[in-house]
């Protein structure tokens, strides 16, 4: 009898715990927030209605729980009669921890934030100014724009971990199952598809796009805009004894001091751009590799073209023992006005306080010139136009994110020892196995953070098939779109790619 009692006892107490783990589980995973409207634009001379949708997006796991949201905002053309030829394209930045704000509101987006175009002053306070986007794609493809797990609205949930999400591997993962389920709920798998990621984000386009042959469900891609790429972090990482990044970085440092008018003077951007590739590969290559075994003259023979191309002084030149890091450039080519150069784009200039500091301190004055503008416009559309109402900030980065990111391509249980990230060969199979996938990149010449000469190194190399890669230039930085010429540029150059 007492047995039967504790028995009972024993049942009541268990189905009170489970009821009350599924009233826990109900309301820790709220219903998926959508907020739908419709638009019309002006795009390649047609006027294009669109609906707008943004919305959450949740990942389950093996057992269909919720354990993240994943925030978008897609443009979807209405009255299309035969979707199955309108293209769409997924867009997001990069970081590691940079939501899709860049792209959206700068490129790609409806309305776009108008800055400074020349960078010769700041941006400052509101109020700012957003502007329609008379030379979208909108008339080409559609257009969806992911922010990853971390960054704008999108979060883990439920019993999900970040750990799942920030790393190289499970980010790419996160990203390729956000894209088939979107895919499959909007019944495009017939429609051409593409990726445009920018800096960071053409790491996770490479990797995405190696994803998603994979996990049973293949999905291939039509193309890839890669925008300031990065595939190979050897060349954009500047860094004591990294031979490599010395090499892919001196181009864009002649560029710089092209603009700044401290070198180069009396010569075109190109041919002094010309000029510089043809001693770096034949010359200051031999002279990095040769190290202390040069003697007085062939040092000195190098500093002076050093010099020449850089701006620099021949002195300090000769103290960095013929290796100039990028943060120091940055410091030093307009050190006697007090100016430190931005990283993202050299073009902007920031006033530092401390004048004898190893790099700016202030931090990049490309970003922060430019990045309260693009919060607040994001934020102002958001509320304004596409009416979100969300009951948290909207992240447009997320530092913590890549101070934890996992940047291990390589089970645990396997021998690995740390090295430059590169996915540059993932790109070489993926292609080899979609014959049809084709790749454009685009690359700043003023970029000090992944220097065009670098995109020209990795695509030469890695088992890229060269003649399938279509190859631009922009006379701006890492956002070339920053730069209202380039703008047009860019966008005149995706049409053309998107469009044959």
């Amino acid at each position: 009898m007492i047995k039967l009692k504790l028995l009972s006892i024993f049942l009541i107490f268990s189905l009170a715990i489970s009821a009350q783990e599924k009233k826990q589980d109900s309301t820790s995973v709220p219903e998926p927030k959508s907020f739908i409207s419709t638009h019309q634009i002006i795009s390649g001379g047609k006027t294009i209605r669109y609906k707008a949708l943004a919305s959450e997006t949740y990942l389950k796991d093996k057992s269909e729980k919720p354990v993240a949201s994943i925030w978008s905002v897609a443009y979807v053309q209405e009255g299309v009669s035969d979707p199955t030829k309108r293209p769409v394209t997924f867009v997001f930045n990069g970081g590691p921890g940079s939501a899709s704000v860049w792209l959206h509101m700068g490129m790609f987006g409806p309305e776009l934030v108008k800055i400074n175009s020349e960078a010769k002053e700041d941006d400052g306070a509101a109020p700012y100014n957003l502007v329609n986007n008379k030379n979208g794609l909108f008339d080409l493809t559609d257009l969806v724009f992911i922010d990853p797990v971390g960054t704008g609205y999108s979060r883990v949930i439920g019993k999900g971990k970040v750990k799942d999400y920030w790393g190289l591997n499970e980010d790419a993962k996160s990203i390729a199952k956000f894209m088939r389920q979107w895919i499959t709920e909007n019944n495009r798998w017939f429609s051409p598809k593409f990726i445009a990621g920018e800096s960071f984000g053409t790491v996770r386009a490479v990797t995405v796009a190696n994803t998603l042959e994979s996990d049973g469900q293949n999905m291939a891609l039509n193309g890839l805009i890669l925008i300031s790429q990065a595939l190979d972090y050897a060349g954009s990482t500047s860094v004591h004894d990294n031979i490599t990044s010395y090499l892919t970085y001196l181009p864009s440092m002649a560029a710089t001091a092209w603009y700044h008018k401290k070198a180069g003077q009396g010569k075109t951007l190109e041919s002094f751009i010309d000029e510089c590739r043809t001693y770096t590969f034949n010359s200051y290559a031999p002279v990095l590799y040769k190290g202390s075994l040069l003697n007085e003259t062939e040092k000195n023979e190098a500093a002076e073209k050093l010099s020449y191309f850089t701006g620099l002084d021949k002195d300090y030149i000769l103290k960095s023992d013929l290796r100039i890091l990028m943060h120091r450039f940055q410091k030093e080519l307009l050190a006697g006005q007090g100016l430190a150069l931005g990283r993202l784009d050299g073009r902007f200039m920031g006033n530092e306080v401390d004048k004898l500091s190893d790099g700016p301190h202030l931090g990049d004055a490309s970003d922060y010139q430019i990045s309260a503008a693009y919060t607040a416009a994001l934020n102002h559309y958001y509320a304004s136009v596409l009416n979100v109402k969300m009951d948290r900030p909207y992240l447009t980065s997320n530092d913590k994110i890549y101070k934890k990111w996992n940047w291990r391509t390589v089970p645990k249980e396997k021998m690995w020892e740390p090295d430059f990230v590169n996915v540059a060969r993932k790109l070489s199979e993926t292609m080899r196995r979609n014959t049809e996938m084709k790749v454009m990149v685009a690359s700043g010449y003023f970029d000090l953070i992944c220097p065009f000469f670098d995109a020209e190194y990795t695509f030469s190399r890695n088992g890229i098939e060269r003649e399938k890669i279509k190859m631009t230039y922009y006379e701006a930085g890492h956002m070339m779109y920053t730069h209202e010429p380039d703008f047009l540029k860019l966008s005149s150059d995706i049409r053309e790619f998107l469009s044959n």
